[in-house]
């Protein structure tokens, strides 16, 4: 089993929510959403600095935010504790936890399922949410619908990606990404690029992602014991569709 890859971008949570303010989408209605409709408790895989956490708790659902990155979490408690909110923050691996209780939605935000990098992570991962899903309750994994356009980048270019203030006051991080694509392993190699500053190449850092095709991810999901309820193509829950930019699956264990 492949480690889950990474760790090397969630080392410091001021850059990781400056850049989510810039390239993080707008899912918050709709996980908010998703809350009413499924209630609590909750269960976040991949939560980094409660950025989906927080405003869940906000609206006095009780939460619980597990992320391998024990950084990404030491950020988040501090603003949770800022604004006086009682949140269960977990550091542990996403494919073996054990946390002794039962959640009516768990739910697996923003891309972070392609960390998983080989077909036994998702094996563990999809089993250790078994263990902790509540008889009724609902596995959501949001991830993008691959574009070969995007995938098939030249990878000699460097190619935009995001601007923010550096939290240290060092000046401007500019932010470009030099694509690499695998197509037996599926795996996407990305090369992030920062200048701070006036300073070229101040932090270069690199990092796998798995791709998972549409028909392969709704195998893997009955696969591995669920079914799926609804699969939507964007966060308005539109239908998925061909064209769509996401999969957004939401799932619940086969009877």
């Amino acid at each position: 089993m492949e480690p889950a890859d990474g760790n090397s971008l969630y080392r410091d949570g001021r850059h990781y929510d400056l850049l989510s303010e810039k390239a993080a989408p707008d899912d918050l209605p709709f996980y908010l959403r998703q809350v009413e409709r499924y209630g609590g408790p909750v269960l976040e895989l991949g939560c980094g600095t409660g950025r989906v956490t927080i405003p869940v708790a906000q609206k006095g659902i009780r939460i619980s935010g597990l992320d391998i990155s024990e950084p990404m979490l030491s950020h988040g408690r501090e603003k949770a504790r800022k604004l006086g909110l009682d949140i269960e923050w977990v550091n542990a691996d996403c494919r073996k936890f054990e946390l002794n209780k039962k959640f009516s939605l768990i739910i697996f935000p923003y891309n972070a399922f392609h960390h998983l990098l080989d077909i036994e992570s998702v094996e563990a991962c999809f089993s250790s949410v078994k263990r902790h899903l509540a008889d009724k309750g609902r596995f959501m994994i949001d991830i993008f619908n691959p574009s070969l356009k995007l995938l098939t980048r030249d990878p000699e270019k460097r190619y935009p990606l995001a601007e923010y203030p550096d939290p240290d006051g060092a000046g401007q991080v500019v932010m470009t990404e030099t694509p690499s694509y695998d197509a037996a392993t599926q795996i996407q190699r990305l090369r992030w690029h920062y200048r701070i500053g006036d300073k070229e190449d101040a932090k270069v850092e690199e990092w796998d992602m798995r791709i998972y095709y549409p028909q392969e991810l709704d195998a893997l999901i009955k696969y591995n014991g669920f079914e799926i309820e609804h699969k939507w193509g964007c966060y308005d829950e539109s239908p998925f569709v061909s064209e769509s930019q996401k999969q957004i699956v939401v799932c619940k264990l086969i009877s």
